[in-house]
């Protein structure tokens, strides 16, 4: 496929690849960094010497910028830094002469100049897919993720090989219209449980999708993968005049913090490694591990509705066991007689699939969309799908009269790329899926929603497996700081746990609460440990469980404001603007497709 158009199986995957994308991810530090270039060392002088188009984020041109071995950053959006990185494309033969890929990086400075004693580096972020945008996440909440590690650190947010404005760029189509019309016709995020056929459909496409990458690839495609960006991240450091990492990195980014970490133990100066794949799981290509607390999680949603109280969940019942009723009765319903939905947005039907997906995405992030969820399925009860229909809708496709509008839209063709490049080769059987796919329904009720992810790589291109794939075994030159809630929905606490055996020193911290990372509940306990982390070097205690500051639903009598309120005027004026900080990522925590990491 061309350079920038590499084939993936996205169709029904699109579900789980969200999975492990955006929770989120941040840079590092250290004394005597010795900037190769930095052509704007102090963030004051940013308003005056940045190009006034360059401070619109939507004026700014990627293409302005030339790719370099050395980095050269230039003044980009609204006081910020933009790069791009030459990397060798293929660094077993790395010969200066050959290809390269190219890195595009976004920097928020810090708020002390780099000549400073408190300067502290810069902090790499990470914030999952695989194939999410780095650069994307930093855009749309860096400056919260600043308030969180501190004003010392630059943070660096930058596009995975293969992702956004990054080069080459994964796309398995050739165009927006092929994709929307690919998308519309039989991608839709299905239940496996939707019909008698919907995992045979499902099989079809993967295969069908498979056999695309093959024949679009333009031999970049073997390229793109963690092995590779984890060697891109140290080419960042170096570039950087440095010698080791400072990371912060989410679901899918913690397998490339990870990974990093077992290449180049000595390399490692902090890393945060947060909501937590089983790398080991993961490089199988198997995803058998990461919905041990899924049920966990809907039953805070569940239980969550009981305590609050007919005022504070619209879909209220006296007990767990008759909301579960009621939501099964919603199934049946459904599976019946769909109701069809017409918004300004788009149009379509709420179906069984509709139902399962949605509630699936929400436990990603309670804090944000349980609210809306028990409205919506109050509404649900009363045949009105409108309210469920809009969480997290897409709108209409339309063309665009100018192309470069939707150039670095997020697409979820380079995830596939990458899960399938990194992990072993699987079957491309029926009979294999479905014995992978009854032997997962028989261990989780949520499998019809998560079995999709391994659909992608059923037929991909049988490049070379000789990248790095483990074994997570390391005593690094810092030890990792893990971060694990106890009822995240696709990233099991067990899998932080698992992780910290193989990784000397490395300690977990305990999230006591439902969501998809660290960001998805407000917890000031747990931000403040990662920055003491980042900061002084301090690990928290082995056995260190944070409580989270608020509840989901409002408490019988209060509402969400007000209860909000009293949240933060009980701190110290102190941690005030970080409670402000860790709610507003609570309440804005996004994740577009369900299985995403």
């Amino acid at each position: 496929m061309p350079v920038g158009r590499l084939p993936l199986a996205l169709a029904t995957a699109a579900f789980c690849l969200s999975f492990l994308v955006l929770c989120f991810a941040n840079p590092w530090t250290y004394d005597g960094y010795n900037w190769l270039r930095d052509d704007i060392p102090d963030a004051s002088s940013l308003r005056s010497e940045a190009p006034q188009n360059a401070l619109n984020k939507d004026d700014f041109s990627w293409d302005s910028i030339s790719p370099s071995k050395d980095l050269i950053w230039h003044s980009c959006y609204l006081n910020k830094h933009c790069a791009k990185l030459k990397v060798p494309l293929d660094y077993k033969n790395s010969d200066a002469s050959l290809a390269s890929a190219s890195i595009a990086m976004v920097r928020i400075h810090s708020n002390v100049s780099h000549e400073s004693p408190s300067y502290r580096g810069p902090i790499l972020f990470n914030p999952g897919g695989p194939g999410g945008s780095g650069v994307d996440s930093m855009l749309q909440r860096g400056a919260l993720l600043s308030t969180i590690v501190g004003p010392e650190f630059d943070l660096i947010g930058f596009d995975p090989r293969g992702v956004g404005r990054s080069v080459p760029r994964v796309s398995i189509y050739k165009s927006r219209a092929e994709r929307a019309l690919r998308m519309a016709v039989d991608s839709r995020f299905i239940s496996l449980n939707h019909s008698a056929d919907s995992l045979a459909r499902g099989w079809a496409r993967g295969i069908l999708d498979g056999q695309l990458a093959g024949e679009r690839d333009d031999g970049n495609l073997r390229f793109i993968n963690t092995d590779h960006t984890a060697r891109d991240m140290l080419r960042i450091v170096e570039a950087h005049g440095l010698e080791k990492l400072q990371y912060w990195g989410f679901s899918y980014g913690t397998v490339l913090g990870a990974t990093f970490a077992a290449m180049f133990p000595d390399k490692v100066g902090r890393l945060v490694i947060d909501g937590v794949v089983d790398s080991e799981n993961y490089y199988t290509t198997d995803w058998s591990d990461g919905l041990i607390d899924t049920e966990n999680a809907w039953m805070s949603f569940v239980n969550g509705c009981v305590a609050a109280g007919r005022q504070g969940c619209p879909f209220f019942a006296p007990t767990a066991a008759e909301i579960l009723a009621k939501v099964d009765d919603l199934y049946a319903s459904l599976r019946a007689r769909p109701i069809p939905v017409n918004t300004e947005l788009s149009s379509g039907l709420v179906d069984f699939s509709t139902l399962r997906s949605k509630i699936f995405l929400a436990l990603y992030s309670p804090y944000a969309t349980f609210p809306t969820l028990a409205q919506a399925l109050a509404d649900l009860s009363n045949g009105n799908g409108t309210a469920l229909f809009t969480m997290r809708a897409e709108p209409a496709f339309e063309c665009a009269c100018d192309s470069s509008e939707y150039q670095f839209e997020e697409i979820i063709d380079a995830g596939g790329a990458i899960m399938c490049n990194d992990g072993k080769k699987i079957s491309s059987k029926y009979e294999d899926l479905l014995a992978h796919y009854e032997e997962m329904s028989g261990d989780f009720k949520w499998a019809d929603m998560w079995e999709q992810i391994r659909f992608t790589c059923l037929a991909w291109p049988d490049f070379p497996k000789d990248h790095f794939q483990g074994p997570f075994v390391a005593n690094t030159s810092f030890p990792l700081l893990m971060v694990g809630n106890t009822a995240d929905p696709v990233t099991p606490l067990w899998a932080a746990k698992k992780m910290s055996r193989g990784f000397a020193g490395s300690v977990v911290l305990t999230q006591d609460s439902p969501g998809h990372c660290s960001l998805a509940a407000p917890s000031i306990c747990t931000q403040k440990h990662i920055r003491r982390y980042f900061l002084d070097g301090i690990l928290p205690e082995p056995g260190t469980v944070c409580d989270v500051d608020g509840s989901i639903f409002p408490d019988p009598g209060t509402n969400n404001l007000e209860q909000q309120a009293q949240a933060i005027l009980s701190v110290s004026a102190e941690d005030r603007n970080l409670m402000g900080t860790v709610w507003e990522l609570a309440k804005s925590f996004d994740i577009r497709f369900p299985g995403y990491l």
